[in-house]
């Protein structure tokens, strides 16, 4: 599975995990449809699970006048994918590539004004993490 694809299935498995308190292996079972588990997948998910109170703290330094809970909720978790690929996996993948595969993802999967919002966010921890 390509990196941009695990992306997109780890940002759908946050969102279930986060809207209706999914378990992380079901969560992924169910963006998997049958189709072969992935590592990287795998990864984003349980990484964030992990890590969810580093990344939201992290996350809620850069906001401006929004709080967490106030974000609509595919951008709240991209945003926690973000973070996480920022703070955690930044040796392998590197920050301007992070940025800007959430920005695409962002202009499929959000509204008018995610990826630039998503864009924002993302850059001031990708200056605060390098």
């Amino acid at each position: 599975m390509k990196r941009r694809t695990a992306r997109e299935k780890a940002l759908q498995a946050l969102f279930q995990i986060d809207i209706s308190k999914a378990e992380p292996e079901d969560a992924i079972s169910h963006v998997l449809d049958d189709e072969q588990g992935d590592a990287y997948l795998t990864r984003l998910v349980e990484g964030f699970v992990e890590n969810k109170d580093k990344i939201d703290d992290e996350i809620k330094l850069h906001l401006e006048k929004w709080t967490i809970d106030r974000l609509a909720n595919v951008d709240r978790n991209l945003l926690r994918l973000g973070v996480f690929e920022l703070m955690f996996c930044n040796e392998e993948v590197p920050g301007n590539v992070v940025l800007d595969e959430a920005i695409e993802i962002a202009k499929i999967y959000g509204d008018d004004q995610s990826s630039r919002f998503i864009n924002g966010v993302l850059s001031k921890v990708m200056q605060r993490h390098s």
